[in-house]
Order: C-alpha cells, then structure tokens, then sequence
C-alpha cells in the first residue's frame, strides 16, 4: 500500500509517517511540503491521501472525487459544515488514540471518524444549488432573479433554504461550501 502526506508542517509530517510505519510496516510512505511536488509525482498511484486542510481547499477539485482515500488532518474537528462527510483526523489527540484512528482507516475499516452531518441537513434542490453558485460568483438577490427568470421573494426562500439546510449564514461561507462541494469553481 503507497500512502501519501501531503503537509507544509514538517514536524506533523515526521510524526504522522512514524505512526503510519508502526501500524503498516509495509506502507510505502511518501511525504510532499505541497501539493506542487505531490502532483509532479504519480498522484493517482496512491490508497490513501493524508493532507492538511489547507492543501484541501486549495486543492479541493483533485481531492473531492477521492474523499473516500483521503484523510483531512486538523487541529480539532468541530463546527466546520463544510467538511460534512470527508475523513478527519484530530492531530491532538493522544497518541494510543491517534494510532487506534489511523489503524481503522488503513485497514478499511468504515468506522474511520468522519465529521457528523447534521441531522437536519438535507441535500440542497437544483434550484437551490445554482442560487448558491450564482450567489458564490457575487451576484446580488435581484441579479440572481433576473438571470433565473424568477421573483426576488422566491430567492430569498431560496437562501433562506440554503442557510437553514447547510447552517451557513455568511457569504463567505456559503461561498466556500460551494467551491468545497465542486459546484463552483475557483
């Protein structure tokens, strides 16, 4: 099995290879500072991708279509919707327990910790998502409802859905949930 570190900390890195060594002894493990060194590689010979959040979102359309082999490593895991359903590793936790998580994700195991979605979240309508692209791409309510043909009262539904099912509120973060989920890109 070739497992791949892609992470700009150094230390983390060093660390992280040395747990995946005790636990797979005959993973070959290679480390990259950034996802430049990574893609000059073979990317697509890897199982499994352990990278820092930041590589993530920079890099999101190589990795989205990859989340089950991929590993996001982050300093705590909670209250990031947009990380829904991605595998996380805590980098904080204590070692025993770390080495726990990381060996039921390289065995296969399903029960990797992924971050919980919401019960309340619901996937996002058609109509929703390309409010939400159009909305990413800086348009303002009226601009949205004249590009879609359709009353400004029905937008504000519409982001009002979108805020309530996703748990965003700010254009920001509605902005990077869309370009986190592929429906826009950057």
């Amino acid at each position: 099995m070739e497992v791949a570190i892609i992470n700009p900390d150094t230390l983390s890195t060093i660390g992280l290879r040395k747990l995946i060594a005790d636990i797979a002894p005959n993973a070959v493990i290679r480390s990259f500072s950034g996802f430049g060194a990574f893609a000059d590689d073979t990317p697509d010979m890897y199982a499994c991708y352990f990278i820092s959040y930041q590589i993530y979102v920079l890099y999101n359309t190589f990795f989205l279509p990859r989340k089950a082999k991929t590993v996001l490593l982050m300093s705590g895991v909670g209250g990031m919707p947009i990380l829904s359903g991605n595998h996380v590793l805590n980098i904080l936790l204590p070692e025993q327990r770390m080495k726990m998580e990381l060996s039921k994700f390289l065995s296969g195991n399903k029960s990797f910790p992924r971050l919980k979605e919401k019960e309340e979240d619901k996937d996002l309508s058609a109509r929703e998502i390309e409010v939400l692209a159009l909305l990413s791409k800086g348009l303002i309510n009226k601009e949205i409802a004249d590009k879609l043909n359709i009353s400004l009262n029905t937008i504000v539904s519409h982001r009002k859905n979108i805020t309530g099912k996703l748990g965003i509120k700010s254009v920001s973060g509605l902005t990077l949930y869309a370009v986190m989920n592929g429906y826009v890109e950057i």
